[in-house]
């Protein structure tokens, strides 16, 4: 069994204001897969957040056929309100933020692979928040 361990974050800079988000995949050796950070315009802390979850998805789906189906996945994020949604604690009231997760919901159908959500502190973040400061610098 491998494991695929994806660090996301999304961020704004007023809240509303400038958003950006930040993925950070590294496999079982902590050896480095993929990293981008993406400006998303004028949204919220919280559409960030749950935009750059979507972004590791994309990667994922696009690398589908490099995992064995014994392949777990898991991401790890420094939200919790974000954490709390995705594993059913906490509804989610935000229209945009259901539509989001509807998206989710559905890539997480067509990987089939074994997902896991997990919150962390913002310090053990710091390679996907780090995107997310690069792209809202403009400096990716």
């Amino acid at each position: 069994m491998s494991k695929i361990l994806v660090y996301t974050d999304g961020g704004s800079r007023g809240n509303p204001g400038q958003s950006a988000l930040g993925v950070y995949i590294v496999n079982e050796k902590k050896e480095k897969l993929f990293s981008t950070g993406k400006r998303l315009g004028h949204t919220t802390n919280n559409v960030a957040e749950y935009s750059a979850i979507l972004e590791a998805f994309f990667w994922l789906m696009e690398n589908k056929s490099n995992f064995s189906l014994d392949t777990e996945i898991y991401f790890y994020m420094d939200s919790l309100l974000a954490y709390s949604q995705l594993v059913g604690l906490f509804k989610i009231k935000n229209a945009v933020l259901r539509d989001i997760l509807f998206e989710i919901r559905k890539k997480e159908q067509e990987l089939g692979l074994k997902i896991t959500y997990a919150h962390i502190r913002r310090e053990q973040n710091k390679k996907a928040d780090e995107m997310v400061n690069l792209a809202l610098d403009n400096k990716l």
